[in-house]
């Protein structure tokens, strides 16, 4: 289907204006394939001139313009021409449309648990015709009246407040504000509900039944982390939460972390908890709440144009939901997992051959925009963010986004509407700072250069910035650097760095006779972002400070300069594993615990030959086991050290023990999911098969324990494991989108190289057709997840280099072997620089 372009929609944009939809659906029907959908659109438009509105049925039954009924066989694709319009017009289209098993449209979930239907709408980002008849582009907003019918047991939310309930399984909700059609939502089943109110606006919780129980043990904590959420945003902004109610719906098998449809947010149900979760996945619930509710303002409120402005929607909602969580919750360290894991993906990101821009000048279509959903838009724009606050000052930059609200209130806006709202507020021309860190791709390295004297003093200190050949712009930059000594202390300063005036290299001179600290930190505070390069000095003394300083932030930041220096292959991966062994054991925030064990294993994993792995690996099980016997006892960090052992040991018979009991340190509840994850290591290493795989899952009939039975089998080092997983991955359309994830994400170990071989040629033969199977989102998805990540060969690249030269790859398969393939150039440079060191 054609995806649409921004020419086509700047030109509908003049053409017309939509003043209203009435939309009916009918969930009540026979089939379990299909509902039934009639909307009433009202627009005005140019008299006597011709557009299209979208629609995707499983079957167009009527449609009437104005006064008079329109061909349904005129639809192509989902193009349905309207022509001869009026000044004022009614657009009345019937259909049946087809439910979805891929987490768009309108949804449909069986729960295994109860044999309970479920469904939901996810209308993002062009998929709102799967549900109705629409224009479907963000600047051609109109408010939304929806009525359903549905069975009389279930329950029905969405996005405006119930108006009426006529009788039973009617349910008529109120118009909304004028929305973009991409934030329709509904949801319909017997889902299990909770309500509070606060400050006067309706709070809601929704789940599955089967997982009420689960919901209602933290639903104090979830409505507590929302109310303060709440509250600081109008500390923030001068225009408070604009929508009627505040809904927020656990679902499930969704492909997102969540959706800010205004008045109700949906939620991928993992993060209803059935098991033990650290404090690290309870803040990242809570800046999931953030973020989302950061929406309703950026993106609800005030909706980009076209797609070229996502960032005004992610960028600013990454940013507001770390800050405002760090600061109205208990979750105070969210800019510690900001700096340490949520920048790793905008470095990774940022240095692929896709890179782009945070705000790109162009983006041709819907499906282009689509690509644009990554590390990029996100994180990396969230700390463009961060540094414009330290340039601004934080009173300016407010004031710039109240005048942003008050300007652009339930309407669209630019980069440059933005722009100037922010220039007016601080007095700055920020024409050049938006050009060099919007407009321009790519990330700058700081790296500090060190002089000293006999007496240890320094002759010299310079922070010295570059930038990658293909992308040569060095940036401007405010940041903190901090000076670290034997004795514990800190002294911190800040610094402008200013490529116009020194070149890129800028002399710290305030520095200059001052004793030598024991480490110095460019980029203290995680001001900017930037990669960081410490001094030779300071990096041999890393393992012997690290474990001593207080700041988690400080920490953090030198973790990630370790990693990223031994992903740029300046440093070998082993120097890694050796400061794991050295300062993980005595980590007392689980975040940094969790991210360094997370972030270090793909280095692992592909960076190193399978006998350096495999003393890798066995270094980091020791390091946790060490991190265990010194954690409290039903803590966090207990089970992130737990989780940690369990992905690095080879010890069948310690992972079996626990599994059945034996051994279990104190405090530690190997509950379901814990359960599922020995279950998984011991698949991986062949020390269980499909007995006990059926065992656990028949013991947990939960919609988790399908996905995890799932990931189990595609695991196993079994040729018909394998064969059965290839074709859930490659050619199954009848399971849902995360049991075919599950399957890709598993398919491919380290320890199953020589089992999975046949499969590399396969993957770049198969995958194009593939991809053509499922939705760009989902067929992106899981051919990211099925790559040959292991497969670390020039024959693997060479097989890539060949499926690259094809014309008739979709652009989101295109964009997943360019960018695993680069991350593949990189392993493979590491393993022949660590065989020519040898």
């Amino acid at each position: 289907m054609p995806s649409l372009s921004r020419v086509e929609a700047t030109a509908r944009g003049a053409l017309i204006t939509v003043e209203s939809y009435q939309v009916d659906l009918d969930l009540t029907g026979d089939s379990d394939d299909r509902f039934r959908s009639h909307a009433t659109i009202t627009f005005r438009a140019t008299p006597g001139a011709g557009t299209f509105v979208e629609v995707k049925p499983a079957r167009l039954t009527r449609v009437r313009l104005n006064d008079r009924d329109l061909d349904p066989g005129l639809l192509v694709d989902n193009r349905l021409p309207l022509t001869e319009l009026a000044a004022v017009n009614t657009l009345t289209v019937e259909a049946e449309m087809a439910y979805s098993n891929t987490g768009e449209g309108m949804h449909r979930f069986v729960d295994p648990a109860d044999g309970e239907t479920y469904l939901y709408a996810m209308s993002f980002l062009d998929d709102v015709q799967r549900i109705f008849a629409a224009f479907d582009q963000p600047d051609l907003k109109a408010p939304v009246t929806l009525s359903v019918t549905a069975p009389p047991e279930w329950t029905v939310a969405a996005n405006g407040r119930l108006a009426a309930r006529p009788r039973p399984g009617r349910w008529e909700f109120a118009p909304t504000a004028p929305l973009a059609t991409y934030f329709f939502s509904l949801i319909a089943g017997p889902y299990h509900v909770r309500q509070t109110e606060h400050d006067g606006i309706p709070l809601g919780l929704y789940c599955r039944r089967s997982l009420a129980t689960h919901l209602d043990a933290d639903a104090e904590e979830i409505f507590t982390v929302t109310r303060q959420c709440l509250d600081r945003f109008h500390q923030l902004f001068a225009e408070r939460y604009p929508f009627d109610k505040y809904d927020q719906a656990f679902v499930p098998e969704f492909n997102a972390g969540a959706m800010e449809n205004p008045g109700l947010v949906t939620i991928r149900d993992d993060y209803v908890f059935r098991s033990a979760v650290t404090d690290s996945q309870r803040e990242l619930r809570a800046t999931t709440i953030a973020h989302e509710m950061a929406h309703m303002w950026f993106g609800d409120l005030v909706t980009m144009r076209w797609w070229d402005d996502l960032w005004l929607n992610e960028s600013f909602a990454e940013y507001l939901g770390v800050r405002v969580t760090a600061e109205a919750t208990r979750f105070d360290q969210a800019w510690t997992t900001f700096a340490l894991r949520r920048k790793a993906w905008g470095y990774a990101a940022d240095q692929r051959p896709s890179t782009h821009p945070v705000a790109p000048e162009e983006v041709a279509d819907a499906a282009e925009a689509l690509l644009n959903f990554d590390g990029i838009s996100y994180a990396k724009g969230a700390g463009v963010l961060r540094q414009l606050v330290a340039w601004l000052g934080d009173e300016a930059f407010l004031a710039g986004l109240n005048a942003h609200f008050a300007a652009h209130r339930f309407g669209n806006a630019t980069l440059a509407d933005l722009l100037a709202s922010l220039s007016a507020a601080s007095g700055r021309d920020l024409g050049g700072w938006a050009e060099s860190w919007l407009r321009r791709p790519e990330v700058n390295t700081l790296r500090a250069e060190v002089g000293l004297d006999a007496d240890g003093r320094y002759t010299e200190v310079a922070i010295t910035q570059t930038a990658p050949e293909t992308h040569p712009v060095l940036r401007s930059h405010r940041i903190g650097v901090g000076l670290y000594s034997v004795d514990g202390t800190v002294q911190r300063q800040e610094v402008d760095l200013d490529p116009a005036t020194d070149g890129g290299r800028t002399v710290l001179s305030g520095l200059t006779g001052q004793p030598a600290a024991r480490l110095l930190l460019p980029n203290d505070g995680d001001l900017t972002f930037a990669k960081v390069r410490l001094d030779p000095a300071s990096a041999d003394a890393v393992p012997l400070v690290l474990p001593g300083l207080a700041d988690p932030l400080a920490r953090a930041l030198l973790w990630g300069e370790a990693l990223h220096a031994a992903i740029d292959g300046e440093r070998p991966v082993t120097a890694v594993v050796a400061l794991i062994a050295a300062a993980l054991p005595t980590e007392t925030e689980v975040i940094i615990a969790e991210d360094v064990l997370g972030l270090s294993r793909p280095l692992i994993d592909r960076y190193l030959e399978p006998a350096a792995r495999d003393a890798a690996l066995a270094e980091v099980a020791g390091a946790c086991q060490r991190l265990l016997a010194a954690a409290p006892a039903g803590g966090s960090l207990q089970l992130a050290a737990a989780q940690g052992l369990i992905g690095a040991s080879t010890d069948t018979a310690l992972l079996g023990g626990w599994l059945a009991g034996a051994g279990v340190p104190d405090g530690l509840a190997v509950d379901a999911d814990l359960r599922w994850a020995l279950l998984h290591r011991l698949a991986v290493l062949g020390a269980v098969g499909e007995a006990e795989i059926a065992a656990e899952s028949a013991a947990d009939p939960s919609a988790t324990g399908a996905v995890e039975a799932v990931r189990c089998r595609a695991a196993l080092p079994d040729p018909d494991a394998k064969r059965r997983a290839w074709e859930i991955v490659t050619r199954d359309t009848d399971l849902s989108n995360r049991l075919v994830e599950g399957a890709a994400d598993n398919f491919w170990q380290p320890e199953q190289a020589e089992l999975t071989e046949p499969y590399v040629a396969r993957y770049f033969a198969e995958m194009p057709a593939a991809a053509t199977l499922r939705t760009p989102w989902v067929a992106e998805h899981v051919a990211k997840l099925a790559y040959p990540r292991y497969a670390v060969a020039a024959s693997t690249r060479e097989l890539a280099a060949a499926l690259l030269s094809r014309a008739d790859l979709t652009p989101d398969l295109r964009r997943v072997v360019i960018d695993a393939d680069d991350d593949l150039r990189r392993a493979l440079i590491a393993r022949t620089a660590r065989a020519v060191a040898a």
